[in-house]
């Protein structure tokens, strides 16, 4: 096995010999290593970038010795999707300032490019064979699945710009499934609402005339009708989707490993938590995997059945975990305190409820000040899961709340698209909603209400801050989106499509739509102490689009503080989340006074 860790204090990429319970950790760089895999051959692939995210592969023996390039020809560049087959055939996704490309060869060769584009892509994977490879586009383009030969020619393209299309991956060994039977499924078979009960099945179908055993099959997703449904594709047979395993809200996908019957672990995100499903696709039945309520933060099958998963809860740091109970590496052996009371609120809004997390001191009594931790993406959502943060705070005598807004994901299609306050401000209406309801139940203090983010949940902070001043009492934006227009002109290409995509076009297009969402539009206005913080090699919140807010916010003459950090947006190294941390715990700790804890009994304090 293979595994990123942590060794003392950064990302690195360990190994672990199962048979022996023995492991060492194979890089060590300044500022860590996060992507890593495994071929056939045991030799470890991990991903050489420097501090702005850019780099190549590399390779080393299982067993240690010299790191060697991975593949020869391939550009520097951003990682943009890796896949190995058992017959040794590899395909390496990687992004440049040319655009994205796509190289196929063998480990320690040269690869052959397959694949240039300036359109934004990532390779999803490659057929066992190597005969085939599926690039994933923007879920909802013209491209959200191309198929590919070896030699460039494409094979069909899947389409989602009516139902939005992911492709997640070719089946481990040749095989076949019969042809879908739409609507013939119980209603039952469906994850949605509680669980289901030990299994749901449907009636085997006949095996579709003329399948061959030798095709590739490919897993996947698509959204229609409000759901999420599994599907295959095949050549010559296109996509056939299963109207029984469909799910109400956001859900992933992989296949087991082996050549038996075609079987698939589901995950799905559902309300900040999560759930495990096994589907069988000869039997088209759907079986739940039985996990601890929290959230799965990745899940892997096993060729023998076993499912190895990284659980957390807002508690319980993440740690591997196996259905069979099987010993994992990576087990953490700190003892960490555990403070406050957590509870679940809905607020009523014009889309439906909105969902917070809230956790609040167990030891002072309430109002308590409040920070409101908000989450990025905006296709994302705050999770069950453990979080230094809210454990900093909240052990410093705050109530934190974190809202699952609009655009979040966990919640259904229409929940993730419900924009009807424009982009930006239909978030911070929903935080605004909250703060309200967690004022009048007595948990917040007025007065006493701060917002702390990072990325797009640093972008709704500064915007929450111009837009509604009179709220908020101090804010933190962690390397946030902080200048629409400026942002776009020194983005990635995907997060330019991303942004195509959300606001309806390009800055030139829609000027107004991207100055309406823009906080730089309302920086001005801002009467909090505000705290930014932003890295010098931040590739998706770029440091010139900070800078052109922080030109507004001087020209307003706004009171605030700067920390800058020699990073990129995604750092692996645990000292600059801890020297962000303290800063803003003590930033905040100025504009939001906690109460004092009281006296703790000196025959009831533990050592540390």
């Amino acid at each position: 096995m293979v595994y990123t860790g942590d060794a003392d204090g950064r990302c690195e990429i360990f190994t672990w010999d199962r048979s022996t319970g023995t492991g060492r950790q194979l890089t060590d760089r300044p500022h860590g290593t996060l992507l890593c895999a495994l071929d056939a051959e045991d030799a470890v692939w991990w991903f050489d970038e420097d501090p702005g995210g850019s780099g190549a592969w590399r390779t080393q023996d299982f067993d240690g010795g010299p790191d060697r390039p991975a593949l020869a020809g391939v550009p520097y560049g951003r990682p943009a999707g890796l896949a190995l087959t058992e017959a040794g055939t590899v395909a390496v996704g990687i992004r440049d300032p040319e655009g994205f490309s796509v190289h196929l060869g063998r480990r320690g060769g040269t690869g052959v490019p397959v694949l240039r584009t300036k359109e934004s892509g990532t390779l999803c994977d490659l057929s066992p064979d190597g005969g085939l490879l599926a690039v994933s586009g923007p879920a909802h383009s013209a491209r959200a699945v191309t198929l590919l030969a070896p030699d460039g020619t494409i094979v069909d393209v899947l389409s989602g710009t009516r139902e939005r299309t992911w492709a997640l991956g070719f089946a481990p060994a040749a095989a076949s499934l019969p042809e879908a039977e739409a609507g013939t499924a119980p209603a039952s078979s469906s994850a949605t609402g509680p669980a289901p009960g030990p299994s749901a099945t449907a009636p085997p179908s006949p095996p579709a005339p003329g399948s061959s055993p030798g095709r590739p099959l490919l897993l996947v997703m698509r959204e229609r009708d409000g759901r999420y449904h599994l599907g295959t594709w095949a050549p010559g047979r296109g996509l056939d989707l299963l109207p029984w395993c469909a799910f109400d809200t956001e859900t992933t996908a992989r296949w087991y490993p082996g050549t038996g019957r075609p079987r698939v672990l589901l995950r799905q995100d559902r309300h900040g938590r999560s759930r495990l499903f096994t589907a069988d696709l000869d039997r088209r039945e759907l079986t739940p995997v039985p996990t601890p309520e929290g959230s799965v933060l990745d899940a892997v099958p096993a060729a023998d059945g076993d499912v190895h998963f990284l659980w957390t809860d807002a508690v319980n740091v993440p740690r591997a975990l196996s259905l069979s109970g099987a010993s994992l590496p990576g087990q953490s052996q700190w003892r960490l305190p555990r403070f406050g009371q957590r509870q679940d609120l809905w607020t009523p809004g014009p889309d439906g409820p909105v969902h917070t997390f809230v956790t609040t001191p167990a030891d002072r009594p309430a109002p308590y000040p409040l920070v409101f931790l908000v989450h990025g993406g905006p296709a994302d959502h705050d999770r069950d899961a453990y979080d230094p943060m809210v454990q900093t705070l909240v052990g410093s005598g705050y109530a934190v709340a974190r809202v699952n807004y609009r655009g979040s994901t966990g919640y259904g299609p229409r929940w993730r698209s419900a924009y009807s306050e424009g982009v930006g401000h239909t978030q911070v209406a929903d935080l605004v909603r909250a703060r309200a309801e967690l004022i009048e139940r007595g948990i917040g203090r007025e007065g006493a209400v701060g917002l702390c983010g990072t990325s797009w949940g640093g972008y709704l902070t500064l915007l929450a801050l111009g837009t509604r001043p009179e709220l908020w009492d101090a804010g933190v934006a962690v390397k946030p989106l902080a200048d629409c227009v400026t942002a776009f002109r020194h983005s990635t290409p995907a997060l330019q499509a991303l942004d195509t995509a959300l606001f309806g076009g390009t800055p030139d297009e829609v000027p107004e739509a991207y100055a309406h969402a823009s906080p730089s539009t309302y920086a001005s206005a801002i009467r909090a102490p505000l705290l930014v913080v932003a890295a010098r090699r931040d590739a998706k919140c770029p440091p010139e689009q900070i800078e052109a807010y922080l030109d507004v916010l001087r020209a307003g003459g706004v009171a605030h503080e700067l920390m800058w950090l020699d990073s990129g947006h995604d750092g692996y190294d645990g000292a600059d989340h801890l020297a962000v941390i303290t800063r803003s715990l003590r930033f905040l700790g100025r504009g939001l006074p906690p109460a004092p804890a009281p006296a703790e009994p000196s025959s009831h304090r533990e050592r540390g």
